[in-house]
């Protein structure tokens, strides 16, 4: 079997991923849901490491054997690429595929929240796209990236893990680095970056300590800097990055951070009430002199309910989302329910007058 015929059919389902294991038929994602290719045969071990041998050059393999895992880019001619994920599971192979599109979408075909086209033109400051795997904070992020690119000439550094969306030179200058060919690091290429004239650092993930503490160091230094976390909320997104540095650094790093975060954007992804697609969903912080001040003396608990009493542009929590979204027939009401964290109060919600705290 040609992986060439498996990807042309996810392109022409319009799956977002395709997985490939041994003792099953190819297995696509389609808006959200896993759907069988009954009219294809059940893959074999022979199958899958055929595939395997097909997508991969021999330093990919190397790599693999050696370490077990795999993530790499695959472009599947001129239809498409693939982030791949290989791994071994009971001795065997699985192969996951996500389809990541030439064409990078734009902001208003995504349907994102309008602040994000404002985000991206800040000079300086940092923004955090949040939410578990498979949600699109890449395709956020690649989203935002190509309006800065269309509106703003600048310098834009991405760090990649691996390289997803490719971009080109429009407006703005931008170089795309992958962690493993181009770089040892997301932490060494963010250091490195700093001295290859940057307007722009954006950061396919902050995983550890050295990373986090960077690019806040970059943002201090008049960058703007993106990066994701796999963080459900604001609350979690700032434990997480406070959490990662030593008890005697946490008062210094609270005040940087209180200092430097410009958004945080918490993403999720809903099925569209239409029955064709997902949409993502948004909690959004955007951190004024209040907020910054409870991140600044450890009170981010607190945020939820200043979210909440507070019906300002600043803020907007997941269930103003959730409401707009039914409102605006984007997404069913019981979708709505069933993402959000407390029903009762949503319900309430979707019986009142909207009130629109971001502009969507």
């Amino acid at each position: 079997m040609l992986v060439a015929n498996i990807f042309d059919i996810a392109i022409e389902k319009r799956a977002s991923d395709i997985h490939l294991r041994t003792g099953l038929q190819p297995i696509l994602r389609i808006d959200g849901r896993l759907t069988r290719l009954a009219d294809q045969p059940v893959l074999t071990h022979d199958d899958v490491m055929q595939i395997f041998d097909q997508i991969t050059n021999p330093d990919q393999k190397k790599t693999f054997f050696t370490k077990k895992e795999l993530d790499f880019a695959y472009t599947h001619g001129t239809r498409a690429r693939f982030r791949i994920n290989v791994m071994w599971q009971q001795k065997t192979l699985s192969i996951a595929c996500r389809h990541l599109p030439f064409v990078i979408p734009s902001i208003d075909e995504l349907e994102l929240p309008q602040v994000c086209k404002e985000l991206i033109m800040q000079p300086r400051g940092l923004i955090l796209v949040t939410g578990p795997t498979g949600v699109g904070k890449s395709t956020t992020m690649a989203a935002m990236i190509r309006h800065l690119n269309e509106n703003r000439d600048c310098n834009v550094i991405c760090i990649e893990d691996p390289i997803e969306y490719q971009h080109q030179n429009i407006k703005s200058i931008i170089a795309q680095r992958e962690v493993g060919d181009d770089t040892d690091s997301f932490h060494t290429a963010l250091v490195r970056a700093m001295r290859h004239d940057p307007d722009v650092l954006v950061v396919g993930e902050m995983r550890d300590l050295d990373t986090i503490s960077a690019a806040i160091t970059a943002a201090e230094t008049g960058h703007l800097v993106m990066s994701t976390l796999h963080t459900a909320d604001a609350v979690q997104t700032i434990d997480r990055i406070i959490d990662v540095f030593p008890p005697a650094q946490q008062a210094q790093i609270r005040l940087q951070l209180s200092q430097e975060l410009i958004a945080i954007l918490s993403q999720t992804l809903l099925p569209r009430a239409s029955g064709k697609g997902q949409i993502a969903v948004f909690e959004i912080v955007l951190p004024n002199t209040s907020i910054r001040t409870l991140i600044r003396e450890g009170r981010e608990h607190e945020i939820p309910t200043y979210m909440k009493i507070h019906a300002d542009a600043n803020v907007q929590t997941l269930d103003d989302a959730l409401v707009f979204m039914v409102h605006t027939n984007k997404i069913t009401r019981d979708a709505a329910m069933r993402k959000s964290s407390d029903p009762k109060r949503l319900l309430k919600m979707l019986s009142e007058p909207m009130q629109q705290k971001v502009s969507l």
